[in-house]
């Protein structure tokens, strides 16, 4: 019976969408081991840490939102039979699973280094707070990017230590990234966020300008990339990583019109995840094999 629930937890909170942050952690601890003259056997026992982290507090964040939002996704025909409106698991079980996940990531962040470890609860706040944002902001999207944002920085701040302004370009460029596919996901619920006067950007400016929003986000992520490729001086692998994840996008966005959003899901978790996956690929790839370091 507790196992059947812990399947039915990690199914819950899309366990394996994690896939879409954790690449970009991973080139923030590459990214930085290249700038801290680390090699890969200096890395061995930090990806490890920085891996269990990441999906911890993912893992947190997820269960968290379910628990907090489960009346809300009771009134919505499209998320009625989530796991604990439906009634397959409980709500005292998901705040146990949130309890346990966020205990992983804190020991995980303690076996890293003290900064990670101080700076973990501050972590935890801001992916918690998420979850209340949609109640009165339309700025909500930003936050969720942010939430995944920090995850980069984070990896940096384990390899490292201590934090370089340099990596807040790809916090910024995985908030944008985040932001816009969020937008884009969001306008499936734009009846029932104008019915439940919920904060999201589509209900606030319309399907059709919530989305050219979400091509404007993802233009700001591309040049954040490129100017992250300047100030680290990064080869030309990191150069086509870019320039496959604008193609990837602007293919994502085609598959999304105002009046058709049959395709939101393949755009949304199919595309994103290739997105992320891509990215690290290329950009790993330039740190180890072309070394420009």
């Amino acid at each position: 019976m507790f196992w059947k629930r812990i399947r039915l937890t990690l199914a819950m909170i899309k366990f394996e969408h994690s896939v879409f942050a954790l690449p970009f952690a991973l080139t923030g601890a590459v990214l930085a081991a290249r700038g801290g003259g680390l090699d890969l056997a200096a890395m061995r026992w930090k990806i490890p840490w920085i891996v269990v982290a990441m999906v911890g507090a993912r893992s947190a964040a997820m269960a968290f939102n379910r628990v907090v939002d489960a009346e809300i996704d009771g009134r919505n025909p499209r998320t009625r039979m989530r796991h604990i409106p439906a009634g397959t698991l409980s709500t005292a079980f998901g705040w146990g699973f949130v309890a346990v996940s966020g205990l992983v990531f804190l020991y995980a962040a303690r076996e890293l280094n003290p900064l990670c470890f101080k700076l973990a609860p501050v972590a935890l706040a801001v992916v918690f707070f998420y979850s209340f944002t949609k109640r009165f902001t339309a700025f909500s999207h930003l936050v969720l990017g942010f939430a995944l944002g920090i995850a980069p920085a984070a990896a940096w701040i384990a390899v490292r230590g201590e934090l370089d302004v340099h990596i807040l370009w790809l916090t910024a460029a995985v908030m944008f990234w985040t932001a816009g596919f969020d937008i884009i996901y969001s306008c499936q619920d734009y009846e029932f966020d104008v019915a439940e006067s919920l904060f999201s950007l589509p209900r606030r400016i319309g399907v059709a300008r919530a989305l050219r929003v979400s091509q404007f986000l993802h233009v700001l992520m591309i040049l954040c990339l490129l100017a992250l490729v300047r100030d680290l001086d990064l080869g030309w692998l990191s150069l086509v990583g870019v320039a496959a994840v604008a193609l990837l996008l602007i293919y994502e966005h085609s598959l999304v019109k105002p009046t058709d959003l049959s395709r939101v899901n393949a755009a949304f978790f199919t595309m994103n995840g290739w997105v992320s996956v891509l990215f690290f690929v290329f950009w790993a790839t330039d740190v180890w094999l072309v070394r420009r370091a």
